[in-house]
């Protein structure tokens, strides 16, 4: 695998982190998982790495504001938690 467990962040948004954001526009709140694309089937609330969202999210940290600009919609979320892969395991 090109990612080993030693370079992806233990503090910020990397591969297999679980992101739970809040929509500030109207506050309902979502959480995602992050993983390669050929994981994604495996679990309903994952994400691929390679989606706009999940670009998004990469690196960033709780308390950061994401602007995620969809085709129809300009989306405004705050990262609520972030639980990395170290903690997961």
């Amino acid at each position: 695998s090109m990612y080993s467990m030693a370079s992806i962040p233990r503090d910020r948004v990397g591969y297999g982190s679980r992101v739970e954001l809040e929509d500030l526009d109207d506050e309902t709140t979502a959480i995602y998982r992050i993983v390669f694309p050929e994981e994604v089937d495996d679990a309903p609330d994952s994400i691929s790495i390679s989606s706009p969202v999940a670009q998004a999210l990469l690196n960033k940290s709780e308390g950061d504001e994401v602007v995620i600009r969809l085709p129809s919609s300009v989306r405004r979320y705050e990262v609520v938690a972030v639980v990395t892969i170290h903690e997961d395991a």
